[in-house]
């Protein structure tokens, strides 16, 4: 909770004022507001009436109100660094804890949860269930840093609305923030595009319409609910796509389990864990949204970490149930020479009821990601465009909906190639080494100002050099890995 005290409300009276004081003076006792828009306000609440005597000395009165200045200084405080405030209405809408939650696990269960069980199969469920419960401890801890740096940006911008851009500029200058803005554009863009292709896909086989006007249905349907929607509309509509997926997801889950091998679940191969950590860590990415998160919610640090906390548990478990079913119904898979085959397609067409079910859950999971990441996106390019905050731009939704859905109509397949790549790089360095290096300098480095806010992650130096080196060993081993297979192709 940001900690700011009041402006200045009292000055030293100069000579020339002393000359022609009244009698009785009236000092202005300036209160916190309770409500405002993107930045602190403050507003006159009461007042006190005290009288002088007239002999007294200018001295003495310049030493009285700057005794008053002190003690109020250090008496009063914010309860928190801004509200949220209703300009339609003028009603104070604090975020929702619930709608928090359901906003990180929709935007963390899309599509990687379809591609987990090809990428985990080699390793067998019980590798991969560690490897997903370390990579979902890791997610958990750089998206904690990421709102532990940007609710102290918010303190020190005193607004809500900041984004990775200016929490980069404010802790590691500009050669930050072009890591961060190729990144997250890089990444951005590459994931709608998938999801837009997949969406139009499905919509496509069920109802039979083009593929242009369901990529453009679906573009405009889920968009126009990020623009018009408030915060309570987008919470409920959230809410009620994770229902649908929890329910189609129990409903895959009874279905696909009845022919379960409980014994294939205890295969581990360590060996192959690593060429799956790329693909899994792009499943928990939701550290998008966590500008959006702390805004929401007003810059509450705890609030912000119990929606991280429990938005990421949500698809974590949905994971390894998923993981567990696909893996232990169908043991033996055959990779082939041309690549790794898909369990999940292979279940489709042994049994003929998952395929309906699995398009809904997959439209459905989508849907949440999509809501979740174009939210990030239009807010990135909001700050990136300087756009004041506190009311939707066409533009930042225009730049964030058009170019996926031309470049998904265009040719998805390049894209979809392209999502190794940013699972690999540019999730592990915008998401993984970023916030820890963002971290660093705010806590150590001597041009940040520190705000003596407490810290989301505990471990101080240790635990920033484990995420950075976690991060930077996994990017090191996948270059090495493609340089030594484009030497064996040559």
């Amino acid at each position: 909770m940001a900690l700011i005290s009041p402006p200045n409300s009292f000055f030293p009276l100069s000579s020339q004022t002393t000359r022609h004081i009244p009698k009785c003076i009236t000092t202005s006792v300036i209160k916190p507001s309770s409500l405002a828009i993107s930045h602190s306000l403050w507003r006159v609440s009461s007042r006190e009436f005290r009288c002088f005597s007239q002999r007294q000395s200018t001295e003495q009165l310049e030493k009285s109100s700057q005794q008053q200045l002190e003690s109020k200084q250090s008496t009063e405080q914010l309860e928190r660094l801004f509200s949220n405030l209703n300009q339609a209405t003028m009603k104070h809408e604090p975020g929702s804890v619930t709608s928090s939650i359901f906003l990180v696990a929709g935007t963390t269960v899309g599509a990687g949860i379809l591609a987990i069980p090809a990428v985990t199969q080699d390793a067998g469920f019980l590798a991969s269930a560690v490897t997903c419960i370390v990579c979902w401890i890791y997610m958990v801890v750089t998206g904690l840093l990421v709102a532990e740096v940007n609710v102290n940006t918010m303190c020190e911008l005193g607004s809500g609305g900041v984004s990775l851009v200016s929490m980069a500029m404010r802790t590691l200058g500009k050669l930050g923030v072009q890591v961060a803005c190729w990144s997250y554009l890089f990444i951005h863009y590459a994931l709608l595009v998938a999801y837009v292709a997949r969406s139009s896909e499905i919509l496509t086989n069920s109802f039979g319409i083009p593929l242009w006007e369901s990529a453009g249905f679906f573009s405009i349907i889920f968009g126009g609910i990020c623009y018009f929607g408030s915060q309570r509309i987008i919470g409920a509509v959230n809410g009620f796509l994770v229902f649908g997926i929890l329910v189609s997801f129990t409903s895959l889950v009874v279905v696909a389990s009845g022919n379960l091998e409980w014994s294939s679940l205890l295969e581990a191969h360590v060996e192959a864990i690593p060429q799956s950590i790329p693909i899994i860590a792009l499943s928990f990415v939701y550290q998008n949204v966590v500008p959006v998160l702390c805004t929401n919610l007003e810059g509450d640090l705890p609030k912000v970490r119990t929606a991280i906390v429990y938005g990421t548990a949500i698809p974590l478990i949905l994971f390894l149930i998923w993981d567990a079913v696909i893996l232990g119904t169908i043991p033996t898979l055959d990779a082939g020479s041309t690549g790794v085959a898909d369990p999940l397609q292979q279940l489709r067409s042994t049994n003929g009821i998952v395929g309906p079910i699995v398009e809904v859950f997959s439209f459905l999971a989508i849907g949440t990601s999509y809501i979740g990441f174009v939210l990030g996106l239009s807010d990135f390019i909001s700050d990136l465009l300087k756009l004041p905050t506190g009311q939707n731009k066409p533009l930042p939704y225009l730049l964030t909906l058009l170019p996926p859905l031309v470049l998904a109509l265009l040719d998805p397949e390049i894209f979809f190639k392209a999502l190794d790549f940013a699972g690999t790089y540019g999730v592990l360095v915008l998401f993984g080494v970023l916030p820890a290096a963002m971290s660093w300098s705010e806590r150590y480095s001597s041009e940040t100002q520190p705000l003596n806010l407490p810290t989301l992650v505990p471990g101080s130096k240790l635990t920033l050099s484990f995420v950075m080196g976690g991060a930077l060993v996994v990017i090191f081993s996948e270059i090495l890995k493609d340089i030594s297979h484009l030497q064996g192709q040559v």
